[in-house]
């Protein structure tokens, strides 16, 4: 190995990568960047990020508009090009989920732990609410959130520390992550359901939380157990 390459950080763009291509005719060019563009976002186990994507492609590529014609050609395959968390990511169509739960016993083949009622409700509460601390998610429900049940969201990668609260001691603070996004589905935050309108509409309020009734929205992304408390 060359001293150069020995130097060279793993995510470092490769110094012999013709991204702009200026030897090819403009529609293959195109067609060669929308395929390196689809490459590397199959490769990826996580959603990829747009600056990732523009280290393979000229400068002048819109990357948006190369995004649009790889959906275009995915429009008839059991898979599409999604945007969640923050890049784009391949993800197996909705309308296959009963197909690949039968094949695999979940829907997503990895047999991820299902949320119980009371992880779902937290979880929903630190996404709206974030950063917020057990004391204030335990003040909300009128009984103690445990350490435990925070431990399974964090277990998961749903929640994660967050900056410490003024309040006296400075306890933690709690927020969500990019996993949490990539699993619900969302590419930010901004695109859950306004919590004002929900409460607006009689969809959300402090008593249907504490009944166990999810916001519309938010209910189809979780597995309920009605049998589950705030405390385990």
């Amino acid at each position: 190995m060359s001293e150069a390459a020995a130097r060279r950080k793993p995510n470092d763009q490769p110094a012999l990568l013709d991204t702009e291509l200026d030897h090819l005719p403009p529609e293959l060019r195109w067609r060669e960047w929308m395929g390196r563009v689809e490459a590397v976002i199959f490769a990826a186990n996580e959603p990829v990020p747009r600056e990732v994507l523009a280290r393979v492609v000229g400068k002048s590529c819109n990357l948006d508009l190369v995004i649009d014609d790889i959906r275009a050609e995915l429009a008839g395959r059991p898979y599409e090009l999604v945007s969640v968390a923050g890049g784009w990511q391949h993800r197996t169509k909705k309308v296959f989920a009963d197909v690949i739960r039968s094949a695999f016993g979940s829907a997503t083949g990895e047999g991820a732990k299902e949320l119980t009622q009371a992880e779902a409700l937290v979880l929903m509460c630190i996404a709206y609410f974030q950063p917020i601390t057990r004391g204030e998610l335990s003040s909300f429900f009128g009984k103690e959130v445990s350490r435990d049940l925070i431990a399974v969201l964090r277990g998961q990668d749903l929640i994660a520390s967050g900056p410490r609260s003024p309040q006296p001691g400075a306890p933690y603070t709690y927020v969500t992550t990019k996993t949490f996004l990539s699993q619900f589905g969302l590419d930010t935050l901004r695109q859950l359901p306004d919590f004002e309108a929900l409460e607006d509409a009689g969809l959300l309020s402090k008593e249907k939380l504490l009944a166990g009734d999810l916001a519309h929205g938010f209910a189809s992304m979780v597995e309920e157990d009605v049998g589950s408390d705030i405390v385990d």
